[in-house]
């Protein structure tokens, strides 16, 4: 059994903080379908609200349906899972999302229970796993990771 210590959670944490910022920065921007199915790979799993998508294809198929978003990380936890160095994560995010131009943006005729423009809040637990080929890390430097497993879900 591998036993975490300290300097293993600190170094987890910063790669979390690494990530959540890239990620919802990524997810956020213009070039989204091009660059987010980069933190996946082929055999990435990922679950939207209780819909399945497989790997980049799938991320790229699930972005190129959905209006812009601006994501706001109102928290994040990070739990290193033992039994590989640097050990996997999971990471989980809560926060607040909106598809669209927000609700000034939208028509005075857009449903009120339509996904464009409503801000919600959402969770979204990341399994991160290392990735074994990207460049070697110097000590105390945060390793490279992509995601294994992505579940999101409105809860609001």
């Amino acid at each position: 059994m591998t036993t975490l210590t300290h300097n293993d959670i600190e170094i987890a944490v910063r790669a979390a903080d690494h990530f959540t910022r890239l990620y919802y920065k990524t997810y956020d921007s213009p070039t989204r379908v091009e660059d987010l199915p980069h933190f996946y790979r082929p055999t990435s799993a990922l679950t939207w609200n209780g819909t399945p998508y497989q790997g980049e294809a799938g991320v790229r198929e699930l972005l190129s349906k959905m209006p812009a978003t601006t994501h706001e990380v109102q928290s994040f936890d990070c739990h290193p899972i033992p039994g590989s160095q640097p050990p996997s994560l999971m990471v989980t995010v809560s926060g607040t999302v909106i598809h669209g131009k927000g609700p000034a943006g939208n028509p005075a005729s857009t449903p009120s229970k339509s996904l464009d423009g409503q801000p919600r809040v959402f969770s979204q637990t990341f399994m991160l796993a290392p990735d074994t080929a990207a460049p070697k890390t110097a000590p105390g430097e945060v390793a490279k990771y992509y995601v294994n497993a992505d579940t999101m879900r409105f809860v609001g």
